[in-house]
């Protein structure tokens, strides 16, 4: 049958310890607290290489790794855009800075329970969406600018070639975007690469 359309999404995460009996600990607490575990990673260069394959929404690592540790992974994954939790046996005010300064989300000292681990990755979550919608903001706030520096640039170019005043320069590009089913922008740039050189 069809699913539930109100169900909740499950928040996928790539689980990195390098030890086994820790790690299967970790995945059944994320389970049981409704978390999907789309991988397990033993060192930190696997839980990179899966971190960037599998695009999870959040990574749980441990600190200390072979290869690679967690720090140096968190800095990988922070220009990917993939959130970091941190597993640390340590939390020493050096660490904490070190941590921040590698774009780790957030972090949990061992032995960790549910009921800190949790809460610690909620956070992360939601940290994650408050970015991704601030990401957005500016997106579309450059995107404005760009199409008003593009209007702009074409109603300068309609009042000095087809003799317009302003006003009626942007009506006509209004106009012919609403005509032409075409955003302002798409009809600002086709007027540049037009007049531009003529």
């Amino acid at each position: 049958m069809y699913g539930n359309p109100m169900e909740i999404v499950k928040p996928r995460v790539v689980v990195a310890e390098d030890e086994a009996i820790i790690r299967l600990d970790i995945v059944e607490t994320l389970t049981e607290a409704s978390f999907e575990c789309v991988a397990q990673a033993g060192d930190g260069a696997e839980a990179v290489k899966l971190a960037l394959e599998l695009k999870p929404d959040l990574v749980l690592m441990d600190i200390k790794m072979p290869g690679i540790d967690g720090l140096q992974a968190a800095e990988i994954l922070a220009e990917h855009k993939i959130p970091v939790v941190l597993l640390t046996a340590f939390s020493s005010p050096e660490l904490v800075e070190r941590a921040s300064a590698a774009g780790v989300f957030n972090y949990v000292v061992k032995p960790f329970n549910p009921a800190n681990l949790i809460p610690a990755l909620r956070i992360a979550l939601s940290l994650k969406e408050r970015m991704a919608v601030q990401d957005q903001a500016i997106e579309d706030a450059n995107e404005k600018l760009e199409t008003r520096k593009l209007v702009d640039r074409a109603k300068g170019l309609l009042t000095e070639k087809m003799k317009l005043n302003e006003p009626e320069a942007f009506r006509w590009i209004q106009k012919a975007s609403m005509d032409r089913r075409l955003s302002m922008r798409q009809v600002a740039q086709t007027v540049i690469e037009q007049l531009a050189d003529k």
